[in-house]
């Protein structure tokens, strides 16, 4: 019998009808948008990711670009970015007439390398041509990037910083979530992430009031926040008036609905998740080139279970033979994508990520995995003598 790569079936299983009523209610309050489920949401997001603020959006692209438009960057300003991660990251760049800097990564964990990162802020400096604004580090695969560090670089070049993180949302260094070093965090909820929705939708959160309320009118077509209102008396009603070019990116009332019932359980989740992992870990270290290194003091919400292997081809192909779903994430880096292959890599290339690419896979991870599952995966890659 084949399985199941992430079995999101088998939570709403375990919920035992939670969802559903949760849906229903959502339903018949007959506030389908911006509801007060999303209010409820969004000060539980808030509290569970030790942050003053949390914004519900339409999805995690969304979330990346809301904070890079309260800050105005445009032409000439330069973003900072990991090539090894899904074209979100960097997607969002171009979109404000921005350039995407690509920056490798550390090759134990996969995330930004803080030493290539400042060696790309230093190059761009001696160009001249653009100015460097934003770093956005990605928590790759449910683990933090190493935040101390990649704050203490923004802090000398007096640059933001954006924890993009769409798979890592709950991870946490040495007890604190990203947002202890990042001036926003970002998620998102699609419903293959950690903690995910049945529908798109996301998230930022922060500590900065002003850059929240900055957010909060963005999201909902640039409308009138409450510090707009000072001082000012108004000749129309102001909901209808744009205080500045938004977008519509709201989270609906169902989906928050949905994440209320699912974030009472995440914390649980995580746990099972890291124990799931190290399991992995132990019986699958003999058998691949490497298995996940989790940065120190981290601890990862395991979006994705990836391991490397030499020949990563003919794994996959044994795996699919026994019934084992796989997944390469990311077969193209985005400096070798047709859409971004025009814009600058941080100095001395991207090495790493190229090696990488054609080395990793990602086995069946979720929360509800259990022992016998696990157990017909590990003797599955054990068994491949290739």
């Amino acid at each position: 019998m084949s399985i199941a790569f992430i079995d999101l079936q088998a939570q709403r299983r375990r919920l035992g009808g939670k969802i559903e009523a949760a849906v229903m209610a959502a339903v018949e309050s007959g506030a389908w948008v911006m509801g007060p489920p999303v209010r409820q949401f969004e000060d539980e997001l808030a509290a569970f990711g030790q942050a003053k603020h949390a914004l519900g959006c339409a999805n995690g692209t969304d979330a990346l670009v809301l904070p890079l438009m309260a800050w105005g960057l445009r032409t000439g300003d330069a973003v900072f970015v990991p090539s090894f991660t899904f074209t979100a990251t960097a997607e969002v760049v171009p979109w404000l007439g921005c350039t995407p800097i690509f920056v490798d990564v550390d090759p134990k964990t996969y995330n930004m390398d803080p030493q290539k990162l400042e060696a790309a802020i230093e190059a761009v400096k001696a160009e001249g041509r653009l100015r460097p604004r934003v770093v956005i580090a990605v928590d790759l695969f449910g683990q933090p990037a190493d935040y101390p560090a990649i704050r203490a670089i923004c802090d000398r070049y007096d640059m933001k910083l954006i924890s993009d993180s769409a798979q890592g949302f709950g991870c946490t260094l040495g007890r604190d979530h990203p947002l202890k070093w990042a001036d926003i965090t970002t998620t998102s909820f699609f419903p293959a992430k950690p903690l995910g929705c049945y529908g798109d939708g996301g998230a930022v959160l922060t500590d900065d009031t002003d850059l929240a309320e900055e957010m909060d009118s963005l999201r909902v077509h640039g409308k009138v926040v409450a510090k707009d209102m000072q001082g000012q008396t108004f000749d129309h009603d102001p909901k209808y008036l744009a205080m500045r070019i938004g977008m519509n990116s709201r989270l609906d009332t169902i989906q928050a609905a949905i994440l209320i019932e699912k974030l009472k359980v995440f914390p649980e989740e995580i746990e099972w998740r890291n124990r799931i992992a190290a399991r992995y870990n132990e019986h699958l270290a003999p058998h691949v080139a490497a298995v996940p290194h989790v940065i120190e003091g981290g601890v990862s919400v395991w979006a994705q279970y990836t391991v490397e292997h030499d020949d990563r081809a003919g794994l996959i192909d044994h795996l699919k033979a026994e019934g084992v779903p796989t997944a390469v994430y990311y077969p193209v880096p985005m400096h070798m994508q047709p859409a971004y292959q025009r814009f600058p890599q941080g100095a001395g290339g991207l090495p790493v990520t190229e090696r990488l690419k054609d080395r990793v896979l990602s086995l069946p991870m979720h929360a509800d995995l259990d022992e016998a599952t696990q157990d017909r995966v590990i003797a599955a890659v054990a068994s491949y003598k290739g």
